[in-house]
Parts: C-alpha cells; structure tokens; sequence
C-alpha cells in the first residue's frame, strides 16, 4: 500500500516510485528468462509484427527486438504482475476503486545500442473524458544513468497538452523547444530491479539510450478508472463495452463517462504509417535525442 506522502508526491509531481515492491529474485529472473526467449523469437521476424517492433539493423543473426507488444497476452509470467493485489491495490489509491487495464508493453533497451525516446505525453496517443489515467512501470533490470533511464519532468502533469506533430502529422514527440525548455528541469529514475513506478498519463517524459554494456528492460501496463472512457478520434475510442468489460482489473464497468475539464488534444492527422511510438518518432522531425540517429 502507498503511504500518504506517497500518494501526496504522486499528486504533485505526477510520478511515484516504489522500491522492492518485486522483491523476489526467482521472479526477476523468471520475468527475464521468458523475455530473452521472446529475442530469440524474434530472429525470424524480417518486420515489425503484431507482437514484436525491431531496432533498425535487427537481423536473425543480431536481433535487436525492442518492444514485446501486449506482453500480457503473450506469456503467463507477464500476466501475473499485472494482475498482482499489490500493484492493484496502489492503482486504485491512485484512480479510484473501480480499474481498468488498456494495454502493455516490455521496452528493451539492449546493451550498447538501445534507442532513445523523446520527450512525449501518453494522454496525446488517446485522450479520454478525464485523467484518472497512468501507466504503471515494472524495472525487470536495474535502472542507471546509462543504461537507457527514464527521465520525469515533474509537475508537468498539470500543465498543457503539447502538440505533438511533425510535417503535419502526429509524431508522438513535442517540439524540440518544449524538450530544450526542459533542461535541468527533470529527474532521471533509477533503481533496482523489482521496483515498480507509476506516472501519470498527462506527464512529459522521456527516456535516453542505452550506452552501457547492461540491457535494461522496463514493463509497462496503462490503467485507469472505469469512468476515464475514450474519446472519438483516438486509436482507443473503438473498443467495444465487451472488449472494456473484458479489461476491467478492480470493481465493474461503467456505462456513463465522468467528464472532467481536463486540456485534451486528438492524435490527428494520423500519419501515414504507424507502428509504433519509435516509428512515429523517427518517421517526425521533433528529434531532441534522435539527432543523428539511424531511422
């Protein structure tokens, strides 16, 4: 359970981190044991999939898998830590006694060449009717300061949605003068494995690449209250009741939207091509830490 300076410090910065919530090394070990296996999959891939997104040069000979998508739907070990009573219970200290789940992610940033990601929003992907939203993040390596951290501007959380468009489309990344303006103004997270964070949905950040010789793999899982629905123009905004029904973690769905005046901008006009937030991304120009980088 969080304390209540913690849940304090999650309401004004828009972050807080949880250490040793995992504390059981066989558990780690089981979590990485079954994402190196996932690597190995992914040798045969020769593209993005529906469950893998490759670093550039990823090949069967050096695969460079750099998300698991919805890892919760592919393997057991990831299911359970999304489901587990401590995680749900701190969630629900967060965004109220009625949670539902939207969708994960493993992001493995391999030693030597994991890639950066520029500073972005979650709310911009898909605003919903209020921001009782947050994403909750499990460190299955240790964090460091070179190994690919995450950065936090904290307090952000309160402020605007920022644009986030390139060339006339939806990048997923804000201007690089919103990510300047940022300078000394964050915290980089670390920890050790087993910690767990959780960061609000409208919170800018980032996180840097991976120049270390350790990978550092971080599991993330959205959730949210029942009442946070989708709105039209979103990726989400189709689900269907069955579909949200089926996701609900803590108390039952609910048929009427809480609207809350909370700032909201759509994820239009959708670019060409979308894969992934790295694609989006490399395919705009908001490139702060991509400058240079392979595409």
């Amino acid at each position: 359970m969080l304390s209540q300076k913690q849940v304090e410090s999650y309401r004004e910065d828009g972050y807080v981190t949880v250490r040793a919530v995992f504390p059981r090394p066989e558990q780690i070990a089981a979590l990485r044991q079954v994402a190196d296996e996932f690597v190995e999959k992914s040798r045969a891939a020769i593209e993005h999939t529906a469950d893998f997104d490759l670093e550039p040069g990823h090949s069967a000979e050096t695969p460079r898998l750099r998300r698991l998508k919805h890892p919760e739907t592919l393997a057991p070990a990831f299911d359970e830590v999304f489901r587990d009573e401590r995680v749900i219970e701190m969630v629900a200290q967060l965004v109220g006694p009625t949670v539902r789940h939207f969708g994960g992610k493993l992001n493995m940033k391999s030693a030597g060449f994991g890639s950066a990601v520029e500073w972005h929003q979650d709310h911009a992907f898909c605003a919903r009717t209020n921001d009782d939203v947050l994403a909750v993040g499990l460190m299955i390596d240790d964090m460091t300061d070179d190994n690919g951290p995450v950065l936090f501007a904290p307090g952000t959380h309160q402020g605007p949605v920022y644009d986030h468009l390139s060339n006339g489309y939806f990048c997923g990344a804000v201007s690089a003068d919103v990510a300047r303006s940022l300078a000394g103004k964050y915290d980089t997270l670390t920890g050790t494995a087993g910690t767990v964070t959780f960061h609000h949905a409208r919170l800018l950040h980032a996180s840097l690449g991976n120049r270390s010789g350790s990978p550092r793999r971080f599991l993330l899982y959205e959730v949210m209250a029942a009442d946070a629905w989708p709105l039209a123009g979103c990726s989400a905004s189709f689900e269907s009741w069955q579909s949200m029904n089926s996701r609900m973690i803590m108390g039952t769905q609910c048929t009427t939207p809480r609207l809350a005046p909370v700032p909201v901008r759509m994820p239009q006009p959708t670019p060409p091509k979308v894969s992934s937030i790295f694609q989006l991304q490399r395919d705009g120009e908001n490139d702060y830490y991509l400058e240079g980088a392979t595409r």
